[in-house]
């Protein structure tokens, strides 16, 4: 008999261990809480949360990502392409979108470069262009849009791409000649003022 005391007490332990696992595995034949009629809910439970109300929110208040710019964001990074204007001041209260894809500006760059090359400035000057849709600051796209209209003798548009590429790098690795092709564009100009205003006085 003392024997098969001990092993009656443990196969007590172990029936009793198996029989809450089985009942606690959900879904065989365990109604689920929405099957469970409200009258048979205990008065002081708390319903069971529905995700949905909370979507879009992290499961735990404590990770949540600050997506708030740093203190002095736009004072350290003025010309960082981020445009706040009101949408109010707009016509109409929209404001235009524009997108950005600096990896299909660079492959426009690139076939750009390639028309450059062989002087086909009109499709090279489309190219570019094209790169200016896709990023708007493109320097690279700006500097060779100027060369273009150079190139295709007008001066005026010229002189504003190039004056871009120095807003967007003014040390940049083409900023010298930049500045001399503005130099040789601006000459002209200074010379037909001064012509004009010769004439003007007789």
């Amino acid at each position: 008999m003392r024997r098969f005391l001990p092993l009656a007490i443990v196969s007590l332990f172990l029936g009793g261990w198996a029989l809450a696992q089985q009942q606690s595995q959900p879904g065989q034949d365990q109604p689920s809480q929405s099957q469970i009629p409200q009258s048979q809910i205990p008065q002081n439970q708390a319903p069971p949360r529905s995700r949905d109300a909370e979507a879009g929110e992290s499961s735990s208040r404590d990770t949540r990502v600050d997506l708030s710019p740093p203190k002095d964001d736009a004072k350290n990074h003025p010309n960082s392409g981020i445009d706040d204007k009101d949408p109010e001041d707009e016509p109409d209260g929209v404001q235009e979108m524009h997108p950005w894809n600096p990896y299909r500006a660079m492959k426009d760059d690139e076939v750009g470069e390639f028309y450059f090359k062989r002087k086909a400035y009109k499709a090279a000057l489309a190219r570019y262009q094209d790169a200016l849709i896709w990023k708007e600051k493109d320097a690279i796209a700006n500097f060779r849009m100027a060369e273009c209209y150079e190139k295709l003798d007008q001066p005026d548009l010229a002189i504003q791409h190039y004056q871009e590429y120095l807003k967007i790098l003014p040390q940049g690795p083409f900023a010298k000649e930049a500045h001399k092709a503005l130099e040789k564009l601006k000459a002209p100009e200074a010379k037909a003022d001064a012509a004009e205003k010769i004439q003007s006085k007789k």
